[in-house]
């Protein structure tokens, strides 16, 4: 499996009213594929303009002729986001050809897993620089047309829940994301005055990723990912598009530095499914 966009992905016109975002402009990282996709779709379906970020143009394009396909006004920005002045080229561009710039997701990242006392120096570099450096440069590269947003600027970073549990084998994505945590909250205080929001999204297991579709390969350990979930089944890349869709909504005009979790209930879930039932405890 491929780790796209899933093959019927569901409308979000089942919740949000068309146009919703109609004359606003999203520029979201890591939109080729996978939920940055999913992100980009419902997010320009309501009507926003839409900028994919990546460093790979072919998939990019793929992406581009995917989303325009749908009426989606779309421009394919090949960016590597460690890179602080092509970010910032990126943001440029994005504002002359499309406007303006009002919603960013920050969805670019990288993961790998390895036991921390094998972990090298530029393994730990690495993610720190795509999960954290990367969702930074953006930030700093998009306030200045965020702060002229007409309904407000909004950032949406999307995290992790194991960045505040524990994330074995992955201490370095752990690390970054941490940090991107609270990055957000900070700058949810520091420029509310300019009518910026600054928000997280943390996504459980959800169908269509690449984790997931690794996972599915491990029958035992799949199973038991589903089980965690209070919910008893994955999560969709549309449930995370549309927590970012509600955040850059109207709806969320009174909304920053929220930690949003979509998981099904799997941080608190503890309890194996073979004793859930209250009367079998």
């Amino acid at each position: 499996m491929a780790d796209t966009a899933p093959e019927n992905p569901r409308s979000p016109f089942e919740t949000f009213a068309r146009d919703m975002l109609r004359g606003r402009t999203a520029f979201v990282t890591g939109g080729g594929t996978g939920i940055g996709f999913g992100i980009a779709r419902t997010l320009g379906l309501l009507g926003a303009k839409v900028a994919i970020v990546s460093r790979k143009e072919e998939v990019l394009n793929s992406a581009r002729t995917a989303l325009d396909s749908e009426g989606i006004e779309t421009l394919a920005v090949p960016t590597d986001i460690r890179d602080f002045a092509a970010v910032e080229a990126a943001v440029a561009q994005t504002v002359a050809r499309l406007g303006s710039l009002d919603i960013l997701v920050n969805c670019a990242a990288g993961l790998f897993h390895t036991p921390a006392e094998e972990l090298t120096e530029n393994g730990w570099k690495v993610l720190i620089d795509i999960n954290l450096n990367g969702a930074w440069a953006c930030c700093k590269a998009a306030f200045e047309p965020l702060s002229k947003a007409e309904q407000g600027g909004r950032i949406v970073n999307i995290v992790s829940p194991f960045a505040w549990q524990s994330w074995p084998g992955s201490v370095n994505a752990a690390a970054a994301k941490a940090g991107l945590i609270s990055m957000a909250h900070t700058l949810a205080v520091e420029w509310g005055r300019y009518n910026i929001h600054v928000n997280n999204v943390a996504p459980g297991p959800i169908g269509g990723t690449g984790g997931i579709n690794r996972m599915a390969d491990d029958p035992e350990r799949f199973s038991a990912e589903i089980e965690r979930t209070s919910l008893g089944r994955l999560g969709q890349i549309g449930d995370i598009a549309e927590a970012v869709a509600y955040l850059a909504s109207p709806a969320g005009s009174f909304i920053s530095g929220a930690d949003l979790l979509v998981d099904g209930g799997r941080q608190h879930n503890m309890v194996p499914s073979k004793v859930r039932n209250l009367r079998a405890l």
